[in-house]
């Protein structure tokens, strides 16, 4: 049984072995197949499924469906789903990166999501991500890479050179003020200037020559670790909490849940969250109900409307970080709707659905709650105040299926490194793994 600073030091681990969704997903497989989980490919047929079964899929390396097939046919007990995203905002490195300014090499970058842009300034970042090289007989192979040493700093302009900037705001152009500094240029040699260039660094890292590299998914990445932190270790300072904490509770939840689940019990981890979903491996795909219906049929051959009716009787938990009470700004919150950091699981609710909760998912979260005996939290929005959105909404239109919104206080949202609490990691798994067993 892990204690709460068990899964609250595992969680910092899982979020240091994943800089990028393509990282994220190859984490969570290497947990998944030491829980006895077997990959299988959405090109080759579904056969041999059977009660029981310990399965998941990928899609596009950074998108990831796992399922534990219930006793019971889906068509009659229903599933059970838990859904979150491995992106989170950053930058993107260039399909044609290399620059040059004032003798210092540069990399060319563009923001991916709603990217809090000056948490970037003056810190360490690095570059990870997925190449695609070509392999033998030219064969297209993808290759994870993570340069794991300091590399690269968007440096911030001097007070001197900006006055106001304290009184009047820093005001960032992304194209003009956000590319980091890589190399300088050394003086030329023999009349020929030896520039910097991003693939001769990339292939030094896969081992392969500049040539071979035919494309990449590139991130920077803040390459401080996460920590512990505050007088007795209460909170966690990490990039990508939003939302590589949601989709851990939910890889922890599904691992230590019973063992023989009536109801299919799963987990859904997309990319492109941050961007809006509609990619070929976001929310609004096809690939989580393409897998229910291959899945649905190789379990019930002979049920026509099975898959209709697992949706009907199914449940879908939209997991993504909530906004703490911020300390310093309390007036931006609605104040009978503030969570605050230490104190538990988040219900998200909007009036128009920007969250997918109801009544009835309400109902079902607090039932939730009080058989895991973890106290709970509630955020709506200002009423003056629009709020963000999560896959929730996406999964319940396009799959018809209930959905409730939920998540863990965090401040610092959408900056290069994110606050959170402890003392939460352990209810959320508590709350998630009890909604498995219902």
């Amino acid at each position: 049984m892990h204690t709460p600073d068990d899964l609250a030091a595992d969680l910092l681990r899982y979020i240091d072995a994943s800089p990028t969704p393509h990282h994220a997903v190859a984490e969570t497989e290497r947990r998944l197949r030491d829980a006895g989980y077997v990959r299988l490919d959405e090109r080759a047929p579904i056969t041999g499924v059977r009660p029981g079964a310990r399965v998941y899929f990928v899609r596009g390396g950074a998108s990831l469906a796992a399922f534990h097939v219930g006793s019971r046919p889906p068509s009659d007990a229903g599933m059970r789903f838990i859904g979150a995203h491995t992106d989170s905002p950053a930058l993107r490195v260039r399909p044609s990166p290399d620059r040059s300014e004032a003798r210092c090499a540069l990399v060319g970058v563009e923001p991916y999501g709603g990217v809090l842009l000056h948490t970037w300034l003056d810190r360490d970042l690095s570059i990870a991500g997925r190449v695609l090289v070509e392999g033998t007989g030219g064969a297209i192979e993808a290759r994870l890479v993570r340069v794991d040493r300091p590399l690269l700093r968007v440096p911030s302009l001097a007070i001197h050179l900006d006055r106001t900037v304290n009184t009047e705001g820093l005001k960032l152009n992304p194209q003009k003020h956000m590319v980091p500094v890589v190399a300088l240029e050394p003086p030329s040699a023999g009349g020929k200037l030896e520039r910097f260039h991003l693939r001769g660094l990339l292939s030094t890292e896969l081992g392969t020559t500049p040539d071979a590299i035919l494309g990449w998914d590139l991130l920077l990445y803040d390459v401080q670790p996460a920590a512990r932190l505050g007088a007795s270790g209460e909170l966690i300072s990490a990039p990508r909490l939003d939302n590589l904490a949601s989709c851990h509770a939910g890889l922890h939840a599904l691992r230590s849940s019973g063992a023989a689940p009536e109801a299919t019990r799963a987990l859904v981890l997309y990319d492109h969250e941050e961007v809006g979903s509609r990619t070929a491996r976001g929310a609004a795909s096809s690939f989580l109900r393409t897998l229910l219906d291959r899945l649905v049929r190789a379990l019930e051959p002979n049920t026509a409307d099975a898959l209709d009716r697992a949706l009907a009787g199914s449940v879908f938990v939209s997991a993504d970080m909530a906004h703490a009470l911020h300390p310093n700004y309390t007036d931006r919150h609605e104040p009978d709707h503030a969570p605050l950091l230490g104190r538990g699981p988040v219900l998200k609710s909007n009036a128009n659905q920007a969250y997918a909760t109801d009544g009835e998912g309400w109902a079902r979260f607090e039932s939730w709650a009080r058989r895991a005996g973890v106290r709970t939290q509630r955020f709506v929005s200002r009423s003056d105040q629009s709020c963000g959105t999560t896959i929730g909404p996406i999964t319940a239109a396009g799959l018809g299926i209930a959905t409730v919104d939920v998540g863990n206080p965090m401040l610092s949202m959408h900056s290069c490194r994110e606050l959170a609490a402890a003392a939460d990691v352990a209810p959320m798994v508590a709350l998630m793994r009890a909604f498995y067993e219902s």
